[in-house]
């Protein structure tokens, strides 16, 4: 057996990660053979990082408590087409978000209100706002320059900057390559930026106030170096 107590700390966690793999590997076969109890293991697994992903896109804890048990009753109806050789996590959280989308797209309208309102356990919690007056301008102006954004940014931009899911967890998600995420996520950072500035403070106005990590530098910006 292999002694851990005498492996560093970051060879630890690895062995941590393949137990864990190996046990999700072991509770999926499990469940496709049948067995609830195992499903439910998995349900317990990934149930509160579901629906706090699906919470991005709705307004409504109870709403995104129905959709993420509606995306579980789904991966169970599902469990026979998984492919065993890939993880199970991105399969599932790209059922939870394909299926919130589609509840979107049905009712013709976008549930943005929360985004970049409520951050994941993962990030940094933001400093806390004296004025809740501000808070809610800010989050009714974040909201209409993302419905500006295409939905397919708009999605990586989501899960990479609220959630903190990697962008190779995003492209299994998505059935994306890796570069096609990470192409995606530099667009949408600028784009965000562009219609922000463009909306507060007009074409060549101050940088924005929302920080979004790594966004690259926008048309306007290089211009003026330039000069």
């Amino acid at each position: 057996m292999l002694d851990t107590m005498t492996l560093p700390d970051s060879e630890i966690s690895g062995v941590d990660d393949v137990a864990s793999a190996t046990q999700e590997s072991r509770l999926v076969d499990e469940a496709r053979r049948g067995n609830q109890a195992a499903f439910g293991e998995l349900v317990t697994r990934y149930e509160r990082r579901m629906i706090r992903v699906i919470l991005q896109f709705v307004k409504s804890q109870e709403l995104a408590e129905d959709l993420a048990q509606e995306a579980f009753l789904k991966a169970y109806q599902r469990l026979g087409q998984f492919d065993t050789s890939r993880r199970f996590g991105p399969w599932l959280f790209r059922i939870g978000v394909n299926q919130t989308l589609d509840y979107l797209r049905r009712r013709k309208r976008r549930g943005w209100w929360l985004l970049f309102s409520e951050r994941g356990t993962e990030r940094d919690p933001d400093p806390a706002v004296v004025d809740p007056r501000q808070q809610i301008d800010l989050e009714q102006e974040v909201a209409a320059v993302l419905e500006q954004i295409p939905e397919n940014y708009r999605v990586v931009l989501t899960l990479r900057e609220l959630q903190n899911f990697s962008t190779s967890e995003i492209a299994a998600i998505l059935e994306r390559k890796e570069a096609t995420v990470r192409w995606r996520l530099a667009e949408a950072r600028s784009m965000f930026h562009d219609l922000w500035v463009k909306r507060r403070d007009g074409v060549g106005g101050e940088e924005s106030p929302i920080p979004i990590e790594g966004r690259p530098e926008s048309g306007s910006q290089k211009r003026r170096k330039d000069k």
